[in-house]
C-alpha cells in the first residue's frame, strides 16, 4: 500500500464500522498508473445496510438540536484543518491533480462544513398575517429524511462536503458513494468524522466498483427522500428517471459547456488570466472550467498570442513534486477523448497554436494546449473537453456571441470580460447559465449558490439555497384561537 494511503482507512464506512468485503478494487495513482491501495467492493445489498444504518440514526439526529449538530460539525472541521497536508497528499495520489491545488480543495471542502454548521441554525420558518380570526397560520423547517449522495472523482473531498455538509446540519443522515477513482478521500473524511463525534449511521460511505447497481438500490428504496448526484448528464438522467416511482427530492449537477466571452474592451491581461484560472485548473477537468473562448475580432490575435505565452509557462508532471501546475488527466479514456477532439477540429481546419498531444510525463498527461480557428460546429465547442485544452473561437458582435454562446443544451457556468459596465451586465443577463464570472474567472466559494439550468441539473449547493435543499417546509394552521 502507498505510505501516504496507510494513514487513512481503508475499509467501506456503514453504521460506524469499517466494512470489509473479500470483494475488492484498486485505486491507483494517475500519474504512475501504480496501485495505491484496495477498496472494499461493495454491492446493493450493501447500500442496502447503509441506508438500515441511515434510517435508524435519523429520529436522533433530526430530533438534536442545530446547535447541538453545529458543535459536532465544528469539530469536524477543525480535524479536517488539522489533517489539511496529509489529505492534500491523499487526494493528489489518487486524483492527480497538483498539490498545490489540492491543498486550496481541502480548505474549500472544509468550509462547507464551517459554513453550513453555522446556516443550520438558520433555518427559519414563518408566520402568516391570518385572513381568519380565529385561525393563525405558520410554517416551519424539518429534515427532508435519509439522503443518498453520488460523488465524483474530480473534486474528491469539496465535492462530498458540498452535499454531507448541509444534509448533516439540517438533521438528515446520508449515505455517500464515492467515484471508484477517488474513495480514498471519501474515507478519510468519514474517519475524522467519526473522530469529531458524528453518530454511527448518520454518515455512510459505499465503495463500489458497481456504480449502477448500489445507484439503483440508493433510487429504489423509498425511505431514501432526497438524491444529490454530481457527474455525468446521462447518468443523471438515468437517475432521474428511477427516482420518479418514490418521487425523490432530486439536486443535480450534470456538467457544462462553459462560453469564456472576451469583448473588445476587455482588460487582456485580466480576461487571459481568468482564462488560465478557468480552463487549465485540475487540468481543464472541472464542469465549470472554460470549455468555448469566445474572443472578438479587435482581440483576436493579441489574446490568443499572449494566452499562448502564458500556457507555455505551465509545468507539466506529478502533482507531488515540487512547480508542476498541470497533473495527469484520470484515465486512458479521458486521453483518448481529447486526443479525439483536437484530431477532429484539427481535421476541419483548427490550427494549434500550442501543445496538442500527450506530454512525455506519462502516458496520462496531455499537454496543455491552445487550438485557434475553432468553429462553433466542431464537437471540440459542442462537447465538454475535460482536459488542458482551451479552443478558440472568433466573433464580431455581442450578438452573435450571446447567440454561439447559448447554443448548447447545457447552462452551468459562464464568464465574460468587459470594461463596459452596461455590456456587461446587459450580457450576464443574456446568458443561460446557472452561474456568471464578470471578470472573473473563478467565483464558487461556500457562501454562494452553484448550479445550472437547462441540462446542466437542478437545484443549488452551497450559501442559503443549499441548506433548503434538504429541509421540508410544514404548513401549519392553529384554529379555535378566540375560544
Amino acid at each position: 500500500m502507498n505510505m501516504i494511503a496507510k494513514k487513512f482507512p481503508t475499509a467501506a464506512f456503514i453504521d460506524g464500522q469499517w466494512v470489509t468485503s473479500a470483494k475488492t478494487f484498486a485505486v491507483t495513482d494517475p500519474a504512475t498508473c501504480a496501485e495505491v491501495a484496495t477498496v472494499p467492493d461493495l454491492g446493493g445489498e450493501d447500500a442496502g445496510r447503509a441506508i438500515d444504518a441511515a434510517s435508524r440514526a435519523l429520529p436522533a439526529w433530526s430530533a438534536k438540536t442545530a446547535k447541538e449538530r453545529a458543535a459536532i460539525m465544528k469539530r469536524w472541521f477543525d480535524l479536517i484543518t488539522a489533517e489539511s497536508e496529509s489529505l492534500a497528499q491523499l487526494m493528489t495520489t489518487e486524483q492527480g491533480k497538483p498539490l498545490v491545488e489540492a491543498r486550496a480543495e481541502v480548505a474549500y471542502g472544509a468550509s462547507f462544513i464551517e459554513w453550513f454548521a453555522e446556516e443550520g441554525k438558520r433555518a427559519y420558518g414563518r408566520i402568516i398575517p391570518t385572513n381568519v380570526a380565529s385561525k393563525r397560520y405558520l410554517t416551519i423547517k424539518q429534515p427532508i429524511g435519509v439522503v443518498a449522495a453520488i460523488a465524483p472523482w474530480n473534486f474528491p473531498i469539496a465535492m462530498i462536503t458540498r452535499k454531507v455538509a448541509p444534509a448533516l446540519a439540517s438533521g438528515c443522515t446520508i449515505v455517500v458513494k464515492p467515484a471508484a477513482e477517488t474513495p480514498l478521500c471519501a474515507l478519510a473524511l468519514a474517519k475524522l468524522a467519526l473522530d469529531a463525534g458524528v453518530p454511527p449511521g448518520v454518515l455512510n460511505i459505499v465503495t463500489t466498483s458497481d456504480a449502477a447497481a448500489v445507484g439503483k438500490v440508493l433510487c429504489d428504496d423509498g425511505r431514501v427522500r432526497k438524491l444529490s448526484f454530481t457527474g455525468s448528464a446521462a447518468v443523471g438522467k438515468i437517475l432521474y428517471r428511477q427516482c420518479a416511482d418514490t418521487v425523490k427530492k432530486l439536486t443535480l449537477e450534470l456538467g457544462g459547456n462553459a462560453p469564456f466571452l472576451v469583448f473588445d474592451d476587455a482588460n487582456l491581461d485580466l480576461a487571459v488570466a481568468g482564462a488560465m484560472a478557468s480552463k487549465y485548473r485540475n487540468a481543464g477537468q472541472t464542469c465549470v472550467c472554460a470549455n468555448r473562448i469566445l474572443v472578438q475580432s479587435g482581440i483576436y490575435d493579441r489574446f490568443a498570442a499572449s494566452l499562448v505565452e502564458a500556457v507555455n509557462k505551465l509545468a507539466v508532471g506529478p502533482g507531488l513534486e515540487a512547480g508542476n501546475t498541470i497533473g495527469p488527466l484520470i484515465t486512458k479514456e479521458a486521453i483518448e477523448r481529447v486526443e479525439t477532439l483536437v484530431a477532429e477540429a484539427v481535421k476541419n481546419g483548427a490550427k494549434v497554436l500550442t501543445g496538442g498531444a500527450v506530454d512525455p510525463a506519462g502516458p496520462l498527461f496531455f499537454r496543455p494546449s491552445v487550438i485557434g480557428g475553432v468553429t462553433p460546429d466542431m464537437s471540440i465547442v459542442r462537447e465538454e473537453i475535460f482536459g488542458p485544452v482551451a479552443a478558440l473561437v472568433r466573433f464580431d458582435t455581442e450578438a452573435e456571441a450571446i447567440e454561439i454562446a447559448n447554443d448548447t443544451p447545457f447552462g452551468l457556468a459562464a464568464y465574460l470580460f468587459s470594461r463596459d459596465l452596461s455590456r456587461a451586465w446587459r450580457v450576464a443577463e443574456k446568458l443561460d447559465a446557472g452561474m456568471v464570472g464578470v471578470n472573473e474567472g473563478i467565483f464558487s466559494n461556500e457562501v454562494v449558490p452553484f448550479g445550472g439550468v437547462k441540462e446542466s441539473g437542478l437545484g443549488r449547493e452551497g450559501g442559503a439555497e443549499g441548506l433548503e435543499e434538504y429541509l421540508e417546509v410544514k404548513y401549519i394552521c392553529l384554529g379555535a384561537i378566540d375560544e
